[in-house]
């Protein structure tokens, strides 16, 4: 039986993952800032809380993270933890530069110290790209970060390419896309323009009050994503992988697939608010995975008309 380590499990994509690793056999173990008072929400909407042991972890601290990584001998470890928000990333730069690239730091050099033959995965982020405009981003495009955000995950990314060919640690970056799911927190903005035109559907009066909805990424579904983080630790060598779905679509599009869903025009909806828009942003984000589909045989089958298909019926029937 193969043991995984997750660092971050109480989010997203850390629950599917779980899930995802239980299903093929593995005993997996994770971890939170604090595992006593965190509920591992998720853990329990995929119906695995009572499968995974879980421990506290500070992943800045050196100490925190190799004591861990010894009382829980993973076979694999994926890092999933650390500041997700790229807007807050320009409210807490210095927590976001720490928990990112400082964490991926002190996991790299746990496993160094450890000498087993520990397999890493880490999150890197398509905000690492910056503008690509209407080039489509390969694993060979140069980054051009433009948050604190995609700064710290820059840094992570260059730690994993040092340690790997340094130290010949077998460790990867998966350059993920945007994805969303069900279980995507409310202060993410996919999430909450489900939520708002589900409420006006229901009869309320507010409006979505949004930024910038001429900004256009790339969106896949989480479930299927954690199935390519595996994927990249099964391979004979270590590599680093865009993750995406190659189809990019406007904000806006995705406001207004959402309120069609519940027969509504976005438009009679839509306030925009200034104080929204980020210091800096990225106009459009758009990806070529064709490495992942040639090497790890990893494709979506889910574009960003069934992720918001399936939030929007999730809901309705409010159930996972």
């Amino acid at each position: 039986m193969k043991r995984a380590l997750i660092i971050g499990i109480g989010g997203q994509d850390g629950a599917y993952l779980a899930k995802l690793l239980l299903d093929k056999g593995y005993q997996v173990f994770g971890t939170s800032r604090d595992a006593t008072t965190s509920s591992f929400a998720n853990l329990s909407k995929l119906g695995i809380l009572g499968r995974v042991e879980n421990f506290s972890l500070a992943i800045n601290d050196f100490r925190s993270v190799i004591t861990t990584i010894k009382k829980t001998n993973p076979d694999e470890i994926y890092n999933l933890a650390g500041q997700t928000s790229v807007g807050l990333s320009f409210e807490q730069p210095v927590e976001t530069m720490e928990s990112i690239s400082i964490g991926t730091l002190n996991l790299l050099e746990a496993i160094r110290f450890i000498g087993n033959p520990i397999r890493f995965y880490s999150a890197g982020s398509s905000e690492c790209f910056g503008d690509v405009g209407n080039l489509a981003a390969t694993e060979d495009t140069p980054f051009s970060p433009m948050s604190p955000y995609a700064v710290a995950k820059v840094a992570a990314y260059g730690l994993i390419a040092n340690y790997r060919a340094a130290y010949n640690i077998f460790a990867c970056s998966g350059i993920l896309f945007n994805h969303e799911s069900l279980l995507r927190p409310d202060r993410f903005v996919t999430q909450k323009i489900v939520q708002t035109a589900y409420r006006i559907s229901l009869g309320s009066n507010e409006k979505l009050c949004l930024g910038n909805l001429n900004i256009y990424r790339d969106w896949g579904w989480a479930p299927e994503y954690v199935e390519a983080m595996w994927l990249m630790l099964q391979q004979e060598k270590p590599d680093d992988f865009i993750i995406a779905t190659g189809r990019t679509v406007s904000l806006k599009y995705f406001v207004e697939k959402s309120f069609d869903y519940f027969d509504l025009n976005a438009q009679d909806f839509l306030e925009i608010d200034k104080r929204l828009f980020r210091p800096s942003d990225i106009h459009t984000g758009r990806a070529d995975p064709s490495k992942a589909k040639n090497i790890l045989g990893w494709s979506n089958k889910y574009d960003v008309d069934d992720v918001i298909k399936d939030m929007c019926s999730f809901m309705q029937s409010n159930k996972l």
